[in-house]
């Protein structure tokens, strides 16, 4: 694990199973925003294992059902950036799982489309 890594000296883990954890995204996009991290550190999710793919799923799962409780959005966006080009900043692989609520924003239509703005709307 890197020193210099944000996620590979987390403390405040909110899931957890064998190759994975999840955290709270400390500059969430809105309220119960998660992070789904591997154990191990590792750049681009086209590097993970399968194994770890499968950690993943399991606490995507467990935090929708977690967020549910907690905030009970009205729907869900699910991304992982891989790459500079795609926006990746933190080169430890995490996904985010971010709860949506109907009016935070006028137009959600389009999606992770908005990744590139001019492209959202078709």
């Amino acid at each position: 694990m890197s020193q210099q890594c944000p996620f590979c000296s987390i403390e405040d883990v909110v899931l957890s199973n064998q190759s994975a954890f999840a955290i709270y995204d400390k500059f969430p996009v809105n309220k119960g925003h998660l992070l789904i991290i591997p154990q191990r550190h590792v750049r681009d999710f086209f590097e993970t294992t399968d194994d770890e793919r499968q950690a993943f799923n399991e606490l995507l799962e467990e935090g929708k059902k977690l967020l549910d409780l907690t905030y009970s959005p009205d729907g869900y966006n699910i991304g992982i950036n891989c790459g500079k080009a795609a926006g990746q900043t933190i080169f430890h692989v995490h996904i985010h799982l971010i709860p949506r609520f109907i009016g935070d924003m006028d137009r959600p239509g389009g999606g992770v489309r908005g990744v590139i703005p001019t492209k959202q709307k078709y």
